[in-house]
C-alpha cells in the first residue's frame, strides 16, 4: 500500500473517532434539552441539561450487576454492539455541507438495516438476561421493530423514486446523492402534498425507533418496570443510554438529509471555513428543531400507546398515509 493509501486509512480514523464523540456529546446534550423543553411543557421544572452526561458518568463508576439467570457474552455483548452500530449509522450521513465520511450505492439502504441493529440487540439482550420482564420486553420490540419499518421503507423507496425519475444517470440510493437534490425542487403541487405526507411519515416513525413515549411499550416503566432494561445497570446501562442518545441524532439528521437538507452560507455569500462554521450551527438549529417536533412535542401530547395500538398504527393508517404520499408523487410525476 502507498503512502498516500495510508494517509487516507489514517484521516477515515481520525475522521470516525471525531465524528463519534461529536455524536455522544450533542446526543447526550439535545437529550437533555428534551427532557428540559418536555418538562416546561407540562408546567414542571425538570433536571439541568447537564442531567444526562452527570447519569452517565454516574453510571459508569456503578457496579455492573448480570443476572444469575443470564447468558453473560451476550448480556455484556449486546450493549457494546448497539452502541457501536449506532455510531456507525453516523458515518453515512452528511452534515451539513460536510459530505459522509463513508459512501457508495445502496447506503440509504444500509442505513436501514444499521437502524435494525439496535432494537435486534435490544431484543437480544432482553432474552439472554433471564427477566420475565425483559422477555415481554423483547416480545414488544419485536413486533413493533416489524410494524415500523414498512412506512420507513416506503418513506425512502418514495424519494429515490422520484429522483430516478428526474435523474436516471445518478445513484438515487445514495445519501449524498439525495441530500444534494432536495425533493421540494423535483415535484409540482400533488408531488408537494405527496411529500408532505412522506415527512409525517418519517416523523411518526422516528418515535418509534426510539422507543419513544407515544412508542415506548418495550421499556414501559409503569407496566414492565423497564422492560428490556430491567435487569440492566452500570456500564451496561450507561452504553445503552448513549446508544439512545446517539440513535436520536441519527434519526434527526435522517429526516434533515431526506428533507432539510438545505444550507444558508450562500445566502451570504461565504466560502471555506466560514461557510463550513455558519453550515454547521445551522444544522445544529435544524436538528433541534427535528427533535422538538419529532420527539420532544409527540412525547409530552399523547400518552402510551398498547402493544396492539402500536402495531396497528403503523400497519394500517400510517402506512396508508405514507402508499398515499408515494401515489400523489406518482401521479405527479405522470402529469408533469
Amino acid at each position: 500500500m502507498t503512502i498516500a493509501g495510508l494517509w487516507i486509512i489514517l484521516l477515515k480514523i481520525i475522521g470516525a473517532v471525531i465524528i463519534a464523540f461529536l455524536g455522544v456529546i450533542l446526543g447526550l446534550f439535545y437529550k437533555g434539552i428534551d427532557r428540559k423543553l418536555a418538562a416546561k411543557m407540562q408546567a414542571r421544572v425538570g433536571p439541568p441539561i447537564r442531567q444526562p452526561f452527570m447519569d452517565f458518568f454516574k453510571l459508569m463508576i456503578k457496579e455492573n450487576i448480570v443476572p444469575e439467570n443470564a447468558v453473560p457474552w451476550i448480556f455484556n455483548g449486546v450493549p457494546v454492539m448497539t452502541l457501536v452500530s449506532t455510531i456507525t449509522i453516523l458515518f453515512y450521513l452528511p452534515l451539513g455541507n460536510i459530505p459522509p465520511l463513508l459512501s457508495g450505492y445502496g447506503d440509504i439502504v444500509l442505513i436501514i438495516y444499521l437502524l435494525t441493529l439496535p432494537a435486534i440487540g435490544m431484543v437480544v439482550g432482553g432474552f439472554a438476561s433471564g427477566s420475565p420482564y425483559a422477555n415481554v420486553g423483547a416480545q414488544r420490540e419485536m413486533s413493533m421493530m416489524m410494524s415500523y419499518e414498512l412506512p420507513l421503507a416506503i418513506t425512502v423507496i418514495s424519494i429515490a423514486w422520484k429522483l430516478s425519475q428526474v435523474y436516471p444517470d445518478l445513484n438515487v440510493f445514495s445519501l449524498s446523492v439525495i441530500n444534494a437534490h432536495p425533493i421540494w425542487g423535483l415535484v409540482g403541487p400533488l408531488g408537494f402534498v405527496g411529500a408532505v405526507l412522506l415527512l409525517l411519515t418519517l416523523a411518526v416513525v422516528t418515535p418509534g425507533e426510539l422507543s419513544k413515549v407515544p412508542f415506548d411499550v418495550p421499556e414501559a416503566e409503569t407496566e414492565l418496570a423497564g422492560g428490556i432494561l430491567v435487569e440492566y445497570s452500570g456500564r451496561n446501562l450507561a452504553l445503552f443510554s448513549l446508544s439512545d442518545a446517539v440513535k436520536t441524532i441519527a434519526m434527526a439528521s435522517l429526516t434533515i438529509v431526506l428533507f432539510f437538507p438545505y444550507n444558508i452560507a450562500y445566502l451570504f455569500a461565504l466560502s471555506g471555513v466560514f461557510a463550513l462554521i455558519i453550515d454547521g450551527l445551522f444544522f445544529l438549529v435544524k436538528l433541534f428543531l427535528v427533535i422538538f417536533f419529532e420527539v420532544t412535542f409527540i412525547r409530552v401530547a399523547v400518552a402510551r400507546l398498547k402493544i396492539d395500538q402500536v402495531s396497528y398504527a403503523y400497519w394500517v393508517p400510517l402506512s396508508i398515509i405514507g402508499l398515499l404520499g408515494l401515489g400523489l408523487i406518482v401521479l405527479d410525476t405522470i402529469m408533469i
